[in-house]
């Protein structure tokens, strides 16, 4: 049975992952984790806590490993991105760095790599991989971590082209569903509006900004299975991808659609002296369904009412255990 390493393995993504694989029982599996303790609850993970930024340490979680999902960053949301927007580039070009470079030495068959779509510039059409023009200067908010990506992307092919390990490069839109951030200082776009709808007291939902920016929505159930389909079908040792929904909505839009879902009878508010990304995007995912089969299963209602129901169940579950 081949052995899985999945870093950053109490984050967003990488529970997820570890719900995904702990249940299919496919491969053994190794997770790190770093400030937050290991998660008991997972039985048969192998529970290794790591800093990635440190190269003996890397070299040590790599030992015997398969393929590697590298799931661990620093992130946080929109407010830190426009006041702090160096706080997304130092931490993870080292991590990513040696865990590239542990890849290669050690002979792993499969990186995962998850870029963003930061790179972009905003658009009406669907964005193509090769839409990217290396020319264009990235939006100022996203300058340091888009830079970041792009060297990280490259660094994936240059190893992919120096030995055997396959590398996959994933330029997700910004996903959603259980176990995401739901505090408002640090969540993403949707965490943060499932949010202020759940918990409103006074009858109004906060919107900052105009809302008139578009996002593309991937739930996360969706994106798994396109990183399981990565791995059982890409065929070259280097790949990039798209993977999203393959639409945009408006953040207003977005809003009015999680107070529907949540059944709650809610108003709108706008606070324009509030911190907005104003971008919209949204991704053609053609080549991840010609190359692999792959396409998302779950509409942006769907997956928001899968997201609130986790939400009202772990709030409960929280609430009787506190």
């Amino acid at each position: 049975m081949k052995r899985i390493l999945i870093c950053g393995a109490t984050g967003f993504i990488g529970r997820n992952l570890l719900d995904f694989y702990c249940k299919n029982r496919k491969y053994k599996i190794r997770a790190t984790h770093f400030k937050r303790p290991a998660l008991s609850e997972y039985e048969d993970v192998e529970w290794v806590q790591c800093d990635l930024r440190d190269p003996q340490q890397v070299s040590n979680i790599l030992k015997d490993v398969d393929i590697v999902m590298q799931f661990a960053a620093t992130t946080t949301g929109a407010k830190d991105i426009v006041s702090k927007p160096y706080i997304h580039v130092t931490d993870n070009v080292i991590m990513n760095s040696y865990l590239l470079r542990e890849a290669f030495e050690q002979g792993v068959e499969h990186f995962i790599f998850p870029s963003c779509t930061i790179m972009y510039q905003k658009s009406e059409k669907a964005l193509k991989e090769g839409d990217y023009n290396p020319a264009d200067e990235i939006l100022p908010f996203y300058y340091g971590a888009g830079h970041t990506k792009i060297y990280l992307e490259n660094m994936c092919k240059f190893y992919a082209g120096l030995g055997e390990t396959k590398h996959t490069v994933i330029r997700h839109s910004n996903l959603y569903g259980p176990h995401d951030k739901y505090d408002l200082e640090k969540s993403h776009v949707t965490g943060a509006t499932v949010t202020k709808v759940m918990t409103s007291q006074n009858g109004l939902v906060t919107v900052w900004g105009t809302g008139e920016e578009a996002r593309d929505l991937l739930y996360v159930e969706d994106f798994i299975s396109f990183v399981e389909s990565a791995i059982d079908k890409q065929e070259d040792k280097y790949q990039l991808y798209n993977v999203g929904l393959g639409s945009g909505i408006k953040i207003k839009h977005l809003v009015e659609k999680v107070i529907q879902c949540s059944g709650r009878d809610l108003k709108i508010k706008h606070d324009l002296t509030k911190p907005t990304v104003p971008t919209s995007l949204f991704l053609n995912c053609q080549k991840a369904k010609k190359d692999l089969g792959w396409t998302p299963e779950h509409s942006l209602e769907e997956g928001l009412i899968k997201t609130i129901g986790w939400y009202r169940n772990e709030k409960l579950f929280n609430t009787r255990t506190s």
